[in-house]
């Protein structure tokens, strides 16, 4: 028989435990050490090189910090990440996103398209979790008031206008000719694009849509080619850029195509083949091999999954430490505690360092031109945002 002597600091010591456990759901923890990092990005589909991409740097990144052992008030923290398929679908993605949000993560790595990062951040911002995206570029991402959205790459109100300095500059360009893919990224890119380059000079023969599911554009690009335009700028992915270079090759439209970090990947290159061939894309950030800590990771992700990266991959890498430094400094995995620290990072990253604007943009991005040569992205020059315009 139990005595009302002991009973007391018994409920009392259950008391505490339920008190604890509420704590902890709010810390984004589900036992005393392990903290969630939600990740999200297009796993499946035509899009899928690149999610997969962020994924296993988002992991390296995880598996690095869990063996460097992390502490935050003498508790060794061991992280988690749950990855989750949005399909680069908006739709998906706040579903995906509120299933984050129920799984207690403490923050989220993603998603990759604009048109996911813009629905799913209300519903991160509503919970109060942080959401660091490795490669929304939409400046609508960022632009929503939100407190909880940050992303590690340069927008677009970076990369257009530098792709547009780089064609009237360096190409001398008269005549282009745009489509975008009519999502929140391709959109905006190619809007951006249009505006700079109409700035500078360069008349826009004409600008067509397709979306981001399309793989025949012969009707537009037969449109375009009867316009004469000098370049062919395409706002969107390259799983539409690629086949859209080999049907302007088939249809004697013979410009180079112009674009951004959507096609600036080796999928391109391998699917579009020898009509890759003098396509120029931006990208933000340094070259991969000039990052700070670029060779090095490298180095690390093609030991650990035999495959060149892709694109964001160092991004989503950064990403984590930038949220356990922040979590280092609130002393604290709590989403309330770690948000304002966010805010304060000073971080040398892969990418280069890492510091936020008011609205959570990345400060200071380079953009970097490159251009398929031999098979292969050749560097053409590093941009700095505030010289492109």
């Amino acid at each position: 028989m139990i005595s009302g002597f002991r009973l007391i600091p018994l409920a009392l010591a259950l008391a505490f435990g339920l008190a604890s456990c509420g704590r902890q759901e709010q810390t984004g923890t589900d036992s005393a050490d392990t903290v969630r990092i939600g990740m999200a990005a297009p796993l499946t589909g035509p899009q899928a090189d690149i999610g997969l991409d962020i994924q296993r740097g988002t992991q390296l990144g995880v598996d690095d910090l869990n063996a460097q052992g992390l502490e935050i008030n003498g508790r060794k923290l061991k992280f988690e990440l749950l990855a989750e398929d949005d399909e680069a679908n908006p739709a998906k993605a706040t579903t995906v996103a509120q299933k984050l949000v129920d799984s207690k993560v403490a923050a989220v790595v993603g998603h990759f398209n604009s048109g996911a990062s813009i629905p799913a951040s209300k519903i991160y911002a509503d919970a109060g979790i942080p959401q660091i995206s490795p490669g929304s570029t939409s400046p609508r991402y960022t632009q929503q008031g939100y407190a909880t959205t940050f992303r590690v790459v340069a927008n677009d109100d970076q990369q257009g206008p530098a792709v547009a300095a780089f064609v009237a500059r360096n190409l001398k360009a008269r005549r282009v000719a745009v489509i975008d893919d009519s999502t929140a990224y391709g959109q905006g890119l190619a809007s951006t694009f249009e505006t700079a380059v109409k700035a500078a000079g360069v008349e826009v023969v004409a600008h067509e849509h397709t979306t981001d599911r399309d793989t025949d554009f012969a009707a537009i690009l037969t449109n375009i080619k009867a316009k004469q335009p000098e370049y062919l700028f395409f706002g969107g992915i390259y799983s539409q850029g690629a086949p859209m270079a080999k049907q302007m090759k088939a249809l004697g439209l013979d410009v180079p195509l112009l674009g951004a970090d959507g096609i600036q990947t080796p999928k391109f290159i391998e699917v579009a083949g020898s009509a890759a061939e003098g396509t120029y894309a931006a990208v933000p950030g340094l070259p991969k091999s000039q990052m700070p800590g670029g060779k090095a990771f490298l180095d690390k992700f093609q030991a650990r999954y035999h495959k060149q990266v892709e694109l964001f991959a160092p991004m989503g890498y950064d990403a984590v430490f930038v949220l356990a430094e922040a979590m280092k400094r609130a002393g604290s995995t709590d989403p309330a505690k770690v948000l304002p620290e966010l805010k304060k990072t000073r971080y040398d990253g892969v990418i280069g360092p890492v510091e936020f604007d008011d609205k959570g943009d990345l400060k200071n991005s380079p953009i970097t031109i490159n251009v398929v040569r031999n098979g292969k992205w050749e560097v053409q020059e590093v941009v700095v945002p505030g010289a492109a315009r």
